[in-house]
C-alpha cells in the first residue's frame, strides 16, 4: 500500500477524534498543517505539527480573523492536478498540495444558544476561513479529501490503511456533505441576523 496522500491540513472546533487521526497519519509519514487549538491539542499529544503561517509566511492577524486565506493555502488545495498549468503555477509560487483537508467549523449555533449571548460575541463566531476551505476541498474533491465530520475519521483510517486512497465516489459523497455543512452553518448565520432585525425594530 502506498500512501498518496502527502499533505494534510487539519483545523477543527470539534477536537472529537482528531488526535488518533493526526497519529495515523503522522505514522504514515503524512506532513500535518493546523491552526490555533488544533496545533496545540495535536502538539500536545506529541505530534509534529506545521504551524499555517509556517507556510503562509505570514502570521494570524485580527485576533485570528485571518490566518489560511492565503495562496499557499488556497492554491495547495483548488489546484487541479492533471492541469499542467495548474501545477506550473504550484511551482512558479513554491505552492505545495494539500491532499486532505479536516475542517469544521467554529460553533456558532452552540454560541447563540447560551443565554445572555450579545451580538458582538455571535459575530465572532462566524467562521470565514473555515467556510472557505472546505468549499474549495468540496470543489476540488476530484484530487483532495474533505472530511467534515468526526463520524468519518475511523472509516477513513481503515480505508487509507488499505488502499492508500480514497475512492472517488466516496470523495463526492464527502464533499456533498461538506456543502450540506456551509449551507446549514450560513442558514442559522442568516436566521439569526434576521431575528436580530427584527428585535433592533
Amino acid at each position: 500500500m502506498q500512501m498518496k496522500i502527502k499533505r494534510a491540513l487539519l483545523s477543527v472546533s470539534d477536537k472529537t477524534g482528531i488526535v488518533e487521526l493526526g497519529k495515523f497519519l503522522v505514522e504514515q509519514g503524512v506532513e500535518i498543517i493546523s491552526t490555533g487549538g488544533t496545533m496545540k491539542t495535536l502538539h500536545e499529544a506529541g505530534l509534529p505539527v506545521t504551524y499555517v503561517s509556517d507556510v503562509t509566511g505570514f502570521p494570524e492577524i485580527m485576533d485570528g480573523r485571518v490566518k489560511t486565506l492565503n495562496p499557499k493555502i488556497h492554491g495547495g488545495i483548488l489546484a487541479v492536478r492533471s492541469n499542467r498549468e495548474h501545477m506550473a503555477a504550484l511551482a512558479q509560487h513554491q505552492i505545495k498540495p494539500i491532499d486532505l483537508v479536516v475542517v469544521n467549523l467554529y460553533p456558532f449555533q452552540a454560541t447563540i444558544a447560551k443565554a445572555g449571548v450579545t451580538e458582538n460575541e455571535a459575530i465572532e463566531n462566524i467562521d470565514i476561513g473555515g467556510p472557505a476551505m472546505v468549499r474549495a476541498s468540496a470543489k476540488n474533491f476530484n484530487d483532495v479529501i474533505i472530511v467534515t465530520n468526526p463520524v468519518h475519521y475511523q472509516q477513513l483510517i481503515a480505508t487509507l490503511a488499505e488502499y492508500g486512497d480514497v475512492a472517488l465516489q466516496k470523495r463526492k459523497m464527502l464533499a456533498q456533505e461538506a456543502f450540506e455543512h456551509t449551507a446549514e452553518y450560513d442558514a442559522a448565520i442568516a436566521n439569526y441576523l434576521a431575528k436580530q432585525l427584527l428585535t433592533d425594530k
